[in-house]
């Protein structure tokens, strides 16, 4: 005759096997979390004689994904500091009134992390002994989900590095493929981007064979977003300065086309300068940009302010303005953005636009190559061990 507590063993470890029989089938189906977790929550209730039981599991926050037989509702309630410092099985005490429906709490952790709690009570008929069970039932079940939660941010990832990829290729692509380096025109651009992807842009239009464009832009926020939002600014301009070399035109125009595009979430900052090698003349328009700097022969240095506001904040632009400036046989004009003047050293001072107009001064009749490396290794100089705060870009035009 066989022992009736020895064929109770017995009947719990068949009833043990089949629990892990079904939660491992269903891992291995591929089956959502909730379906986990609702095949966890009667395989507890038929198999392991739980009555009562709250399973707590860290997600971006603690949160109770099965809650069966308590009076409390545990999914609305957190289990606290004194719960997560909880490292082994234990038996229920005073110190967490709030779970004193439950005899035992059990942990489920891994290296030392904290994955998720399990607070439990067996039927009066059938206490449960077995409590080490429970624990390793449980993390197959917990591990299988955070599985699938590194394989879901896995894909989400490599979503994202495909998305950043196609956008560095097209911020890239905004750029001009070549500059003009000749005896009576050259021109240098550096661009230091803070991301994987920023928000400058610059450009060089050439309209024939004595006029040409430049530009240098700023959108608001960086990513993907940004690169988008910018390659569509670059797109329209292209298109405008086919169509007219009417600054104010072109201005009002881009306006209308970021304010449309972005929904006023977003704005660019830009500067545009129309230059006549022939008339020997530049016409600018400053739409709420970092103001570049000219510097004539006589080194004297003119701040370029002069035009609106920034663009795509408003359905209409409140005020423009354009400024037409005579060109003498030295002139050389310095753009850039406000990664350039926001970068700061140790002692939280910019490097800003007098540091730009001091370098300048000193610099100015040396080739606009060499100013450009020059002034890279004064900023990574005078920011000592604090990273750049943003894109950096920055355009040299010289005219002789």
């Amino acid at each position: 005759m066989v022992n009736p507590e020895i064929e109770k063993q017995l009947h719990l470890r068949e009833m043990e096997l089949t629990s892990l029989l079904e939660i491992t089938q269903a891992i291995n189906s591929n089956l959502p979390e909730e379906s986990l977790y609702k095949i966890y929550h009667f395989t507890t209730i038929a198999s392991l004689h739980i009555k009562k039981l709250a399973l707590y599991v860290q997600d971006t926050e603690w949160s109770c994904k099965v809650n069966y037989g308590t009076e409390k509702d545990y999914k609305t309630i957190q289990p606290g500091e004194k719960v997560l410092g909880i490292k082994s099985i234990s038996q229920i005490e005073n110190s967490l009134p709030e779970f004193g429906e439950f005899e035992i709490i059990i942990p489920i952790a891994h290296k030392d992390k904290s994955l998720a709690y399990v607070f439990l009570s067996g039927d009066h008929e059938n206490a449960i002994t077995d409590t080490s069970f429970v624990q390793t039932f449980t993390s197959i079940l917990i591990v299988a989900i955070e599985n699938k939660k590194l394989a879901r941010k896995e894909l989400q990832q490599e979503a994202l590095r495909k998305e950043l990829e196609i956008a560095r290729e097209v911020q890239t692509m905004l750029f001009p493929k070549e500059l003009p380096y000749t005896s009576n025109l050259k021109m240098h651009a550096t661009y230091l981007p803070h991301l994987s992807v920023g928000g400058d842009y610059y450009d060089y239009i050439r309209l024939d064979d004595h006029k040409f464009v430049v530009g240098i832009a700023d959108v608001s926020g960086k990513g993907i977003p940004a690169s988008l939002l910018m390659s569509n600014f670059q797109a329209s301009l292209r298109t405008l300065i086919r169509q007219t070399t009417d600054l104010k035109e072109i201005i009002h125009e881009l306006n209308f086309v970021i304010k449309n595009n972005a929904k006023g979430e977003r704005f660019i900052t830009f500067f545009i300068a129309l230059f006549d090698l022939e008339n020997k003349s530049m016409r600018y328009i400053n739409a709420g940009h970092n103001p570049p700097i000219l510097v004539k022969g006589n080194k004297k240095m003119e701040i370029l302010e002069k035009g609106t506001t920034v663009l795509g904040a408003f359905d209409k632009l409140p005020f423009i303005e354009e400024e037409v400036i005579k060109l003498d046989n030295s002139t050389l004009l310095f753009a850039y953005t406000d990664g350039l003047t926001e970068t700061s050293n140790e002692k939280e001072e910019e490097f800003g636009l007098n540091g730009i107009q001091g370098f300048l001064e000193k610099r100015y009749s040396k080739d606009i190559k060499e100013i450009h490396s020059e002034l890279h290794a004064k900023l990574v100089d005078f920011k000592g061990k604090k990273n750049f705060p943003d894109d950096i870009t920055y355009l040299t035009c010289r005219i002789s």
